[in-house]
């Protein structure tokens, strides 16, 4: 039995089959770094893993499967000896008007985008704390900067995964452990083509929104201006920097978007101020 390469940074990293996983691997084990690449299919990964033999891994991983998950964190930790980087990538979007979506369709996308990412973390942070470093990285969405007609149940999965994130940075920040949150604009990639459910009940109330946004979203495919090489170098400077960001912000598009917001939400704060502010209990209460 080979005893574990200690050398460099371990990462672990789900959805790694195509876009911004399989990106980020490459990226990683081009460094010289070591990978633990998860994909649902072994033979979606499995030509990445031949190309790297000493310092990769291929895994199958279901992140909604709890066993499957904390294997792989075991697999990980008995392949390099540790975990340094967890990326929890693995996710797929939902279109289509509240009211047109399943009831079975919205417990999917939230059991694989957050309860999944969840369960990722919860299986890797004893490792973590036991070393007493560590970096967990959330791939979230533009559609949290402000949300889209059509993506109300993505956007809510992906929300959800921000919140325990911030929660998260700040539990973990004394015990040397870091969270950065990744918001990615439209990147040309598979998203579109191959990683997005549609809503089964069509309403054609909803075509001029919801449904406008779908076409909006088919039309674009494959021709995103985000590139997903790009995006893994930009996220791979990130962990490697001593003081990385909670929140990185990738392309013009998304950069664009949350400056909007962030002036638009200061803006109707300060118009309805007047409302809002006096509602505490008087200093004479």
């Amino acid at each position: 039995m080979t005893e574990p390469i200690t050398s460099s940074r371990v990462w672990l990293i789900t959805g790694c089959s195509s876009g911004f996983g399989l990106a980020l691997a490459r990226a990683v084990l081009a460094r010289g770094q070591r990978v633990v690449a998860t994909a649902r299919r072994l033979e979606s990964i499995a030509q990445l893993a031949s190309h790297y033999p000493e310092t990769s891994r291929a895994i199958v991983l279901d992140v909604t499967d709890s066993a499957q998950v904390k294997s792989a964190v075991a697999e990980a930790v008995a392949a390099f000896g540790r975990i340094d980087v967890v990326v929890n990538n693995a996710g797929y979007g939902l279109v289509g008007a509240f009211e047109e979506l399943g009831e079975e369709q919205i417990a999917r996308n939230f059991e694989v985008n957050f309860f999944g990412a969840l369960e990722f973390i919860r299986a890797a942070l004893p490792i973590l704390r036991a070393q007493g470093s560590g970096h967990i990285v959330n791939i979230s969405a533009a559609a949290v900067i402000s949300n889209y007609a059509g993506f109300s149940i993505y956007g809510a999965s992906k929300w959800a995964l921000e919140g325990v994130s911030e929660s998260l940075a700040a539990e973990l920040k004394p015990l040397g452990i870091k969270v950065t949150i990744v918001q990615p604009g439209p990147f040309r990639n598979d998203f579109i083509s191959r990683s997005l459910e549609r809503g089964r009940n069509q309403i054609a109330d909803y075509d001029r929104t919801s449904g406008k946004f779908l076409r909006f979203l088919e039309s674009m495919s494959g021709k995103q201006p985000g590139d997903p090489d790009k995006a893994a170098e930009a996220i791979i400077t990130v962990v490697e920097s001593t003081t990385p960001p909670l929140r990185l912000v990738l392309g013009k598009y998304a950069n664009d978007k949350a400056r909007k917001k962030f002036a638009d939400a200061e803006k109707e704060r300060d118009t309805w101020e007047h409302a809002g502010l006096p509602t505490d209990f008087s200093l004479n209460s």
